[in-house]
Protein backbone atom coordinates (compact mmCIF):
# COMPACT_ATOMS: atom_id res chain seq x y z
CA UNK A 1 0.00 0.00 0.00
CA UNK A 2 2.59 2.51 0.86
CA UNK A 3 4.30 2.55 -2.72
CA UNK A 4 0.81 3.11 -4.24
CA UNK A 5 -0.12 6.19 -1.68
CA UNK A 6 3.51 7.15 -2.50
CA UNK A 7 2.92 7.11 -5.98
CA UNK A 8 0.22 9.27 -5.78
CA UNK A 9 1.53 11.77 -3.78
CA UNK A 10 4.41 12.28 -6.48
CA UNK A 11 1.22 13.21 -9.11
CA UNK A 12 0.47 15.55 -6.54
CA UNK A 13 3.86 17.24 -5.57
CA UNK A 14 4.21 17.29 -9.89
CA UNK A 15 0.65 19.44 -9.85
CA UNK A 16 2.60 22.10 -7.42
CA UNK A 17 5.31 22.31 -9.39
CA UNK A 18 3.57 22.72 -12.36
CA UNK A 19 0.68 24.95 -11.57
CA UNK A 20 1.97 27.96 -13.38
CA UNK A 21 2.20 25.02 -16.80
CA UNK A 22 -0.33 23.59 -18.94
CA UNK A 23 -0.78 20.71 -16.82
CA UNK A 24 -1.42 17.59 -19.15
CA UNK A 25 -3.64 15.07 -17.48
CA UNK A 26 -1.75 12.13 -18.78
CA UNK A 27 1.52 13.32 -17.63
CA UNK A 28 -0.04 14.05 -14.37
CA UNK A 29 -1.77 10.13 -13.70
CA UNK A 30 1.71 8.76 -15.18
CA UNK A 31 3.45 10.19 -12.02
CA UNK A 32 0.91 7.15 -9.90
CA UNK A 33 1.28 4.90 -12.75
CA UNK A 34 -2.81 5.20 -13.32
CA UNK A 35 -4.82 5.91 -16.19
CA UNK A 36 -6.37 8.96 -16.65
CA UNK A 37 -9.48 7.41 -16.12
CA UNK A 38 -8.68 5.85 -12.89
CA UNK A 39 -6.36 9.00 -11.57
CA UNK A 40 -9.19 11.10 -12.08
CA UNK A 41 -11.68 8.79 -9.92
CA UNK A 42 -8.98 8.01 -7.59
CA UNK A 43 -8.48 11.47 -7.11
CA UNK A 44 -12.13 12.46 -6.35
CA UNK A 45 -12.26 9.83 -3.62
CA UNK A 46 -9.56 10.76 -1.65
CA UNK A 47 -9.63 14.75 -2.17
CA UNK A 48 -13.08 14.88 -1.97
CA UNK A 49 -12.83 17.59 -5.38
CA UNK A 50 -11.86 16.96 -8.44
CA UNK A 51 -8.15 17.45 -10.00
CA UNK A 52 -9.51 20.69 -12.05
CA UNK A 53 -10.90 21.95 -9.09
CA UNK A 54 -7.65 21.77 -7.00
CA UNK A 55 -5.57 22.78 -9.41
CA UNK A 56 -7.93 26.01 -10.09
CA UNK A 57 -8.26 26.35 -6.20
CA UNK A 58 -4.23 26.00 -6.09
CA UNK A 59 -4.00 28.45 -8.46
CA UNK A 60 -6.22 30.91 -7.12
CA UNK A 61 -4.21 30.36 -3.62
CA UNK A 62 -1.11 31.21 -4.83
CA UNK A 63 -2.39 34.54 -7.15
CA UNK A 64 -3.90 35.54 -4.08
CA UNK A 65 -0.62 35.26 -2.75
CA UNK A 66 1.50 37.22 -5.20
CA UNK A 67 -1.11 39.89 -5.23
CA UNK A 68 -1.10 40.42 -1.65
CA UNK A 69 2.74 40.32 -1.22
CA UNK A 70 4.06 42.05 -4.31
CA UNK A 71 3.12 44.71 -6.75
CA UNK A 72 3.35 42.68 -9.74
CA UNK A 73 0.16 43.93 -12.20
CA UNK A 74 -2.57 41.94 -12.53
CA UNK A 75 -2.19 40.89 -16.04
CA UNK A 76 1.20 39.77 -15.07
CA UNK A 77 0.17 37.50 -12.41
CA UNK A 78 -2.62 36.60 -14.40
CA UNK A 79 -0.61 35.09 -17.14
CA UNK A 80 1.47 33.44 -14.75
CA UNK A 81 -0.76 31.15 -13.87
CA UNK A 82 -2.76 30.24 -16.99
CA UNK A 83 -5.25 33.37 -18.04
CA UNK A 84 -4.64 35.18 -21.54
CA UNK A 85 -6.50 37.79 -20.05
CA UNK A 86 -7.63 40.53 -16.86
CA UNK A 87 -11.19 39.73 -17.33
CA UNK A 88 -11.16 35.77 -17.39
CA UNK A 89 -8.86 35.92 -14.39
CA UNK A 90 -10.59 38.37 -12.39
CA UNK A 91 -13.66 36.40 -12.52
CA UNK A 92 -12.24 33.02 -11.88
CA UNK A 93 -10.20 34.78 -8.98
CA UNK A 94 -14.27 36.46 -7.81
CA UNK A 95 -15.62 32.98 -8.13
CA UNK A 96 -13.10 31.82 -5.31
CA UNK A 97 -12.39 34.48 -3.53
CA UNK A 98 -15.61 36.50 -3.55
CA UNK A 99 -13.61 39.56 -4.34
CA UNK A 100 -11.79 41.26 -7.24
CA UNK A 101 -8.20 41.36 -7.57
CA UNK A 102 -8.25 44.82 -7.48
CA UNK A 103 -10.14 44.49 -3.64
CA UNK A 104 -7.63 41.64 -3.15
CA UNK A 105 -5.05 44.71 -2.23
CA UNK A 106 -6.91 46.19 0.07
CA UNK A 107 -6.18 46.34 3.66
CA UNK A 108 -8.16 43.53 5.47
CA UNK A 109 -9.23 41.87 2.48
CA UNK A 110 -10.58 38.43 3.23
CA UNK A 111 -9.14 36.07 0.96
CA UNK A 112 -9.90 31.96 0.63
CA UNK A 113 -6.99 29.72 1.13
CA UNK A 114 -6.09 25.77 -0.34
CA UNK A 115 -3.38 24.28 1.02
CA UNK A 116 -1.16 21.38 -0.89
CA UNK A 117 -2.73 17.99 -0.71
CA UNK A 118 -0.70 15.31 1.12
CA UNK A 119 -2.10 12.09 0.96
CA UNK A 120 -1.98 9.87 4.00
CA UNK A 121 -4.13 7.13 4.41
CA UNK A 122 -4.21 4.74 7.83
CA UNK A 123 -6.34 1.49 6.93
CA UNK A 124 -8.65 0.65 9.78
CA UNK A 125 -11.18 -2.41 10.43
CA UNK A 126 -14.64 -1.79 10.92
CA UNK A 127 -15.79 -0.32 7.49
CA UNK A 128 -17.39 -3.75 5.65
CA UNK A 129 -17.02 -3.81 2.20
CA UNK A 130 -18.80 -6.95 0.68
CA UNK A 131 -17.42 -7.96 -2.99
CA UNK A 132 -16.45 -10.51 -5.20
CA UNK A 133 -14.38 -11.78 -8.02
CA UNK A 134 -15.67 -13.41 -11.09
CA UNK A 135 -14.28 -14.11 -14.46
CA UNK A 136 -16.70 -12.81 -17.40
CA UNK A 137 -16.93 -12.79 -20.99
CA UNK A 138 -16.95 -10.39 -23.78
CA UNK A 139 -20.24 -8.90 -24.01
CA UNK A 140 -22.29 -6.38 -26.07
CA UNK A 141 -23.82 -3.36 -25.20
CA UNK A 142 -26.68 -1.11 -27.20
CA UNK A 143 -27.64 2.17 -25.84
CA UNK A 144 -27.30 6.15 -25.57
CA UNK A 145 -23.57 7.47 -25.27
CA UNK A 146 -22.68 10.99 -24.49
CA UNK A 147 -19.02 12.45 -23.27
CA UNK A 148 -18.53 13.60 -20.49
CA UNK A 149 -15.32 15.95 -19.17
CA UNK A 150 -14.02 14.20 -15.59
CA UNK A 151 -14.74 17.86 -13.71
CA UNK A 152 -18.53 18.33 -13.92
CA UNK A 153 -19.79 14.37 -14.33
CA UNK A 154 -20.96 13.91 -11.26
CA UNK A 155 -23.62 16.84 -11.84
CA UNK A 156 -24.19 16.00 -15.67
CA UNK A 157 -24.57 12.31 -15.40
CA UNK A 158 -27.51 12.50 -13.00
CA UNK A 159 -28.92 14.73 -15.51
CA UNK A 160 -27.91 12.21 -18.65
CA UNK A 161 -30.22 9.56 -16.59
CA UNK A 162 -33.10 12.05 -15.72
CA UNK A 163 -32.95 13.18 -19.35
CA UNK A 164 -33.56 9.47 -20.25
CA UNK A 165 -35.90 8.83 -17.79
CA UNK A 166 -38.19 11.38 -19.10
CA UNK A 167 -38.70 10.04 -22.28
CA UNK A 168 -41.06 7.01 -20.47
CA UNK A 169 -42.48 4.40 -22.17
CA UNK A 170 -40.56 5.87 -25.47
CA UNK A 171 -37.41 5.01 -24.36
CA UNK A 172 -35.57 2.76 -27.00
CA UNK A 173 -33.72 0.69 -23.93
CA UNK A 174 -34.28 -0.95 -20.33
CA UNK A 175 -31.32 1.11 -18.60
CA UNK A 176 -29.37 -1.53 -17.49
CA UNK A 177 -26.12 -0.38 -17.67
CA UNK A 178 -24.07 2.66 -17.13
CA UNK A 179 -20.42 2.56 -18.59
CA UNK A 180 -17.80 5.13 -17.93
CA UNK A 181 -15.53 4.40 -21.48
CA UNK A 182 -13.21 5.68 -23.91
CA UNK A 183 -10.77 8.01 -21.77
CA UNK A 184 -9.03 10.79 -23.50
CA UNK A 185 -7.77 13.04 -21.34
CA UNK A 186 -10.32 14.57 -19.14
CA UNK A 187 -13.19 13.20 -21.41
CA UNK A 188 -14.44 9.92 -20.92
CA UNK A 189 -18.00 8.49 -23.10
CA UNK A 190 -20.40 7.09 -20.88
CA UNK A 191 -23.62 4.96 -22.10
CA UNK A 192 -26.51 3.80 -20.62
CA UNK A 193 -27.19 0.58 -22.36
CA UNK A 194 -28.15 -2.98 -22.42
CA UNK A 195 -27.13 -5.80 -23.20
CA UNK A 196 -26.89 -6.39 -27.05
CA UNK A 197 -27.96 -10.06 -28.80
CA UNK A 198 -26.95 -10.14 -32.69
CA UNK A 199 -30.22 -11.47 -33.60
CA UNK A 200 -31.96 -8.26 -32.38
CA UNK A 201 -32.36 -4.75 -34.29
CA UNK A 202 -30.69 -1.80 -32.44
CA UNK A 203 -32.78 0.74 -31.76
CA UNK A 204 -32.98 4.40 -33.13
CA UNK A 205 -30.06 7.03 -31.96
CA UNK A 206 -28.42 3.96 -30.08
CA UNK A 207 -24.93 2.40 -30.75
CA UNK A 208 -23.03 -0.99 -29.74
CA UNK A 209 -19.86 -1.62 -27.97
CA UNK A 210 -18.25 -4.50 -27.00
CA UNK A 211 -16.64 -4.70 -23.53
CA UNK A 212 -13.83 -6.82 -23.09
CA UNK A 213 -13.57 -9.95 -21.08
CA UNK A 214 -11.60 -9.55 -18.08
CA UNK A 215 -11.75 -10.77 -14.48
CA UNK A 216 -14.22 -8.20 -12.61
CA UNK A 217 -14.62 -7.50 -9.34
CA UNK A 218 -18.66 -7.06 -8.11
CA UNK A 219 -19.55 -4.94 -5.54
CA UNK A 220 -23.07 -4.73 -4.54
CA UNK A 221 -25.15 -1.92 -3.27
CA UNK A 222 -28.31 0.19 -3.33
CA UNK A 223 -29.32 3.73 -4.67
CA UNK A 224 -28.63 5.05 -1.20
CA UNK A 225 -25.45 3.58 -0.60
CA UNK A 226 -24.00 3.41 -4.40
CA UNK A 227 -22.06 6.91 -3.92
CA UNK A 228 -20.67 5.44 -0.43
CA UNK A 229 -19.51 2.19 -2.33
CA UNK A 230 -17.66 4.06 -5.24
CA UNK A 231 -15.65 6.03 -2.48
CA UNK A 232 -14.65 3.52 -0.59
CA UNK A 233 -13.42 1.23 -3.62
CA UNK A 234 -11.75 3.78 -4.87
CA UNK A 235 -10.16 5.26 -1.24
CA UNK A 236 -10.16 2.39 1.00
CA UNK A 237 -10.34 -0.93 -1.09
CA UNK A 238 -8.17 -0.71 -3.85
CA UNK A 239 -5.12 0.90 -1.41
CA UNK A 240 -5.05 -2.40 0.45
CA UNK A 241 -5.60 -4.86 -2.74
CA UNK A 242 -2.99 -7.36 -3.05
CA UNK A 243 -2.53 -9.71 -6.49
CA UNK A 244 -4.22 -7.64 -8.54
CA UNK A 245 -4.20 -4.71 -10.48
CA UNK A 246 -6.62 -2.71 -12.38
CA UNK A 247 -7.18 -3.41 -16.08
CA UNK A 248 -9.02 -1.33 -18.57
CA UNK A 249 -10.20 2.57 -18.71
CA UNK A 250 -13.97 1.77 -18.08
CA UNK A 251 -16.13 0.71 -15.28
CA UNK A 252 -19.84 -0.73 -15.20
CA UNK A 253 -23.01 0.20 -13.15
CA UNK A 254 -25.65 -2.76 -13.29
CA UNK A 255 -28.99 -1.89 -12.60
CA UNK A 256 -31.23 -5.24 -12.40
CA UNK A 257 -34.85 -5.30 -11.36
CA UNK A 258 -35.55 -5.98 -7.20
CA UNK A 259 -35.60 -10.17 -6.60
CA UNK A 260 -38.23 -10.30 -4.12
CA UNK A 261 -40.89 -7.91 -2.94
CA UNK A 262 -39.43 -5.59 -1.16
CA UNK A 263 -39.06 -3.66 -5.05
CA UNK A 264 -35.49 -2.87 -4.05
CA UNK A 265 -33.38 -2.70 -7.01
CA UNK A 266 -30.22 -4.79 -7.21
CA UNK A 267 -27.27 -2.39 -8.34
CA UNK A 268 -23.58 -3.59 -8.35
CA UNK A 269 -20.05 -1.80 -9.81
CA UNK A 270 -18.10 -3.95 -11.75
CA UNK A 271 -14.64 -2.87 -11.82
CA UNK A 272 -12.06 -4.43 -14.58
CA UNK A 273 -9.08 -6.35 -12.92
CA UNK A 274 -6.12 -8.45 -14.01
CA UNK A 275 -3.60 -10.57 -11.99
CA UNK A 276 -0.52 -8.47 -10.71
Amino acid sequence: MQGWIEGFQESIDYIEENLSEALDIEKVAGKAALSPFYYQRIFGALCGMTVGDYVRARRMTLAAQRLTGTEEKVIDVALAYGYDSPDSFAKAFSRFHGITPSQAREPGANLRSLAPMHIKLTMEGGNMLEYSIVEKAPFTIVGLKRQFNSDTSYQEIPRFWEEWMQQGEKRPIMGTFGVCIDTVGKNFDYWIADLYFPWEEIPEGCETRVIPGSLWAQFPCTLKTLQDVNTKIWSEWLPALKGYQLAGDYDVEVYLPAKDSSGEMQIAIWVPLKKA
